[in-house]
C-alpha cells in the first residue's frame, strides 16, 4: 500500500492548517480548506492543490491569484515534488484540467 502523501502544510509546517499553530493569528490557509480539491495530486482538499489556489502563505506574505504567484510556486521544493509524485498518474496543474477531467 502507498504510504500517505503529505499535504503541503505537513511539509513547510506553516501551521496554517486547521488548529495549526498559526490559524489563529495569521488565519486558516485556503489549501487547507478548499474541499473541492479534495484528492487533486492525492491531497486532503488542495494540501497538494495550492499553487492553484489564491490567498497562500509561502512567501512571507499572502499570495495572489495563479497567474500572479506561479513562478514563485515552480521554483518551491514542494511543488517539484508533488509533480515527481504525480507525473505518472495524471498530474493536475491548473483548475482548467480538473474542469476538463469533469466533463469527460
Amino acid at each position: 500500500m502507498d504510504e500517505k502523501k503529505k499535504n503541503c502544510w505537513e511539509v513547510l509546517k506553516c501551521g496554517r492548517e486547521p488548529g495549526g499553530k498559526n490559524a489563529d493569528e495569521m488565519g486558516t490557509c485556503p489549501s487547507a480548506i478548499s474541499a473541492e480539491y479534495d484528492g487533486v495530486n492525492h491531497g486532503t482538499n488542495g494540501g497538494r492543490f495550492c499553487w492553484a489556489i489564491a490567498g497562500t502563505y509561502c512567501t512571507g506574505k499572502v499570495s495572489g491569484t495563479f497567474a500572479k504567484k506561479f513562478l514563485d510556486c515552480i521554483e518551491c521544493d514542494f511543488f517539484k515534488q508533488v509533480y515527481k509524485d504525480e507525473e505518472k498518474n495524471g498530474y493536475i496543474l491548473h483548475q482548467s484540467e480538473l474542469r476538463n477531467k469533469k466533463k469527460k
